[in-house]
């Protein structure tokens, strides 16, 4: 068998494989013919699969700069050293199936990976540096540990497939719901008891998973028509795939009309503002409306947050000027992150919200699940008037 392994990896030296394939072959030590001289200085494509390996070399980077495609799936592999940052001209690593406990903060300098894949390890968190991976686009890490995902991951703005199924998370950072290439997200099988209230409103995002989260009770409203599995529901895997996908369609949020509550009148400008330097802030016409019996008033820090958050966008957008606004951390965070938005009129909202329940059985999903379950949506409105006039059945 080792004549057998020197000869393959001889030929592909010789003949320069750009692909090789050592699958199947009970390696339990990376072999040294791989790394022997020069190593294999063409070589884009290594399998090796369903082996015992149970950690890599320090040099592999060394011996195989032109690594494209890495897939040790199937093996005992504890942890992945340092050295794999190396690896710039990586696309694709597919780990899954190993005894990964840590993934080192290296794994970021992979600038070029696209495909990372980490499912069925012993995982408890992911290194932040993983927002590092700008063109990433599958992210698989199903079946670990995880308590939490990374903060930084909303940063892989090409990040198109997430899974991160059977693990023990009980939030999702609302920062994801700012992934602008989000397809699929699924979610299985986790301790989830809430999702965030943006979950949804990107128009790329089409099919969530959130099978078999006992404690979750609600969904957001902008998953209407999206979701594709939800907790305690009739499975959808029992249906067939193309059918599946034919039942999600892509919620349009473009009708929505951005601003809310009372107009503000030109005649009333003036006197609904406050200046600071070169920073303007327009107070919301709400605030003439403290006291009266017929409106309720959003508390002040609510407001004052709307104000900021309209402000910082406009002069960012229309004079690339950022003024410096003095915040508690906290709340900068929410300034750049709102909790969510309006699904009336797409009002930002950061500390206060009006939650509206449509239950599942008014909804189409009903039939499709036989009444199953008494999960819903619930929608999130800025305002008691928007709270009136929202019918997500319409």
């Amino acid at each position: 068998m080792a004549s057998e392994l020197c000869k393959t990896i001889s030929v592909a030296r010789l003949e320069k494989h750009k692909n090789l394939f050592l699958n199947y072959r009970n390696l339990h030590h990376f072999p040294l013919e791989l790394l022997k001289d020069e190593g294999l200085q063409h070589l884009e494509r290594l399998y090796m699969k369903r082996n015992s390996l149970t950690t890599l070399p320090e040099n592999l980077a060394q011996k195989l700069p032109n690594l494209v495609e890495l897939y040790l799936h199937s093996n005992n592999i504890v942890v992945v050293p340092e050295a794999i940052g190396s690896l710039v001209k990586l696309q694709c690593l597919d780990l899954s199936d190993n005894a990964l406990e840590i993934v080192c903060p290296e794994i970021g300098r992979l600038r070029a990976l696209r495909h990372l894949r980490l499912a069925n390890n012993q995982l408890q968190f992911l290194p932040p540096e993983v927002g590092d991976l700008k063109e990433l686009q599958t992210l698989d890490i199903s079946t670990n540990r995880l308590l939490a995902l990374p903060e930084r991951l909303h940063l892989c703005l090409s990040l198109q497939y997430l899974t991160v199924d059977r693990n023990r998370l009980w939030c999702v950072p609302r920062h994801l719901c700012q992934l602008p290439s989000l397809n699929e997200l699924s979610m299985a099988g986790n301790r989830l008891a809430s999702l965030p209230v943006d979950l949804g409103r990107s128009r790329e995002l089409q099919y969530v998973y959130v099978d078999n989260n006992v404690q979750l009770k609600g969904l957001p409203s902008y998953l209407y028509n999206k979701v594709i599995g939800c907790n305690g529901l009739y499975s959808l895997t029992h249906t067939p795939w193309s059918s599946a996908r034919r039942q999600a369609t892509i919620l349009n949020t473009e009708d929505a009309v951005s601003g809310c509550g009372i107009p503000i009148q030109l005649s009333e400008v003036r006197l609904l503002t406050f200046s600071s330097g070169q920073l303007t802030v327009f107070l919301p016409a709400e605030v003439k409306a403290i006291g009266t019996e017929n409106d309720h008033v959003l508390p002040l820090q609510e407001l004052t947050m709307r104000s900021l958050y309209r402000t910082y966008h406009r002069l960012w957008k229309d004079l690339n000027f950022l003024s410096p606004i003095s915040l508690p951390r906290s709340l900068l965070e929410l300034l750049h992150c709102p909790l969510g938005h309006c699904h009336r009129c797409s009002e930002p909202m950061f500390t206060f919200v009006y939650p509206k329940l449509f239950p599942l059985r008014e909804t189409p999903m009903a039939g499709l699940h036989q009444r199953r379950t008494s999960i819903g949506f619930v929608a999130y409105c800025c305002s008691t008037q928007c709270l009136r006039t929202f019918n997500l059945l319409c």
